[in-house]
């Protein structure tokens, strides 16, 4: 694969693609410029707004305390002054390597010379309560507006999923007065992406606000005759509902790039460079996956660092650049008055250790530390943005 522009692609006549217009997709855009892009930069994005950051939708913006236009990513001329088509509100129907273009919704043809994946990933369905007004999933700003209608006079809610969103939206439900049970298939909430202790401390949290936790819940039913009335568990346990919230996690959104016949594994497979294994097509985001020299795996990640690090390296590569992606990942999740930040990823650790307290009262709060063969490969944090910022230095 060639490292370096060709004389086209470098000169004014090019046209990088970006397919979505979400974090890494309006970085990368942005980034394209900043590292000398000449020719043509093309944004597309399913959804009709323009980029605005997610974190604050299950957040401020579902609580009402937010609206679009304070959550947008960049401002308009910022675009316009980045020469930046934007093209919102566009489908892609299929790309064409062979002919390096791609076709729209609409039966549109644009060529590129260098096209950038960023399509992020979807929330996986559940095949229950389909048609069922009030039941609801969380991941685009449609999605919050519809779930503020809905909270409109309902008293109950059930969250199935105990993962950063539904906890995140459990809290907010709760402080705008609702009466919230979170049913979670695993042994305990946060399974996925942390250990035992920190998942026992937010389960805390939420019962101290009074939020129910029920964990090993197997949903089988989302019922209701036009509006969802209750949810049923396989161990015959029914709970009432006025809303639902669904957050069983994402599905990399690869499905252009396997009908393209672009390498998929676990998303959309890229090497260190960033580059698909098409040569003039790159990913970036939560759709790619790509080697991690820290954990000696491939990795998939699900976060707005990742996100915009990614779309970052893939700009400069795509300008011609030869620059590795190998950033230490970190995330963070709102949930009442607690800010939970972690850098690394804890899976697979054999051995923990405690700073502070676990009891969600004490406002010293702690960091939690893993280790892998007496290596430092991750820390969970509340209460403690120092101690944050050294430890992701350190990983």
């Amino acid at each position: 694969m060639s490292d370096s522009l060709t004389l086209k692609d470098s000169s004014s006549d090019a046209r990088c693609v970006i397919i979505g217009a979400s974090h890494a997709g309006s970085q990368l855009a942005v980034n394209l410029r900043k590292n000398g892009w000449a020719g043509e930069i093309v944004l597309i994005g399913a959804e009709a707004e323009l980029p605005y950051h997610r974190p604050p939708l299950s957040k401020t913006v579902m609580a009402g305390s937010k609206t679009l236009d304070n959550i947008l990513l960049r401002p308009p001329a910022m675009y316009t002054s980045n020469a930046v088509t934007l093209r919102l509100a566009t489908t892609v129907q299929r790309i064409v390597p062979d002919q390096k273009n791609i076709v729209l919704a609409d039966g549109e043809t644009l060529t590129y010379d260098k096209l950038a994946l960023c399509t992020g990933a979807r929330p996986i369905k559940l095949p229950l309560g389909d048609g069922l007004d009030g039941v609801c999933y969380l991941r685009s700003y449609a999605d919050v507006e519809t779930i503020r209608q809905h909270l409109q006079g309902r008293q109950r809610a059930v969250v199935i999923g105990a993962g950063y969103i539904g906890l995140e939206a459990a809290a907010v439900m709760t402080q705008l007065g609702l009466q919230v049970t979170v049913l979670e298939r695993a042994e305990r909430v946060l399974q996925r992406v942390t250990g035992e202790q920190v998942s026992q401390y937010f389960t805390d949290l939420h019962r101290s606000y009074g939020v129910e936790i029920i964990c090993n819940a197997e949903v089988i039913g989302i019922n209701g005759k036009h509006t969802v009335d209750s949810v049923s568990c396989a161990d015959g346990s029914n709970y009432p509902a006025d809303i639902v919230i669904v957050g069983i996690g994402v599905t990399p959104e690869t499905g252009l790039a396997q009908d393209a016949g672009l390498r998929i594994e676990n998303g959309i497979y890229v090497d260190e460079y960033c580059r698909t294994s098409d040569a003039d097509i790159y990913a970036a985001g939560d759709c790619a996956s790509y080697p991690d020299s820290r954990y000696q795996r491939r990795v998939r990640l699900e976060s707005v660092q990742n996100a915009n690090d990614q779309a970052r390296i893939a700009a400069i590569n795509i300008c011609g650049g030869h620059e590795v992606y190998d950033v230490a990942p970190w995330f963070w999740s709102d949930q009442f008055d607690i800010k939970l930040q972690s850098t690394g990823l804890s899976d697979g650790f054999d051995e923990s250790q405690l700073e502070g307290s676990l009891d969600p009262a004490d406002p010293a709060g702690f960091v939690l530390q893993y280790f892998r063969d007496g290596r430092l490969i991750a820390a969970d944090c509340v209460r403690r943005p120092k101690d944050f910022m050294a430890l992701k230095g350190k990983i």
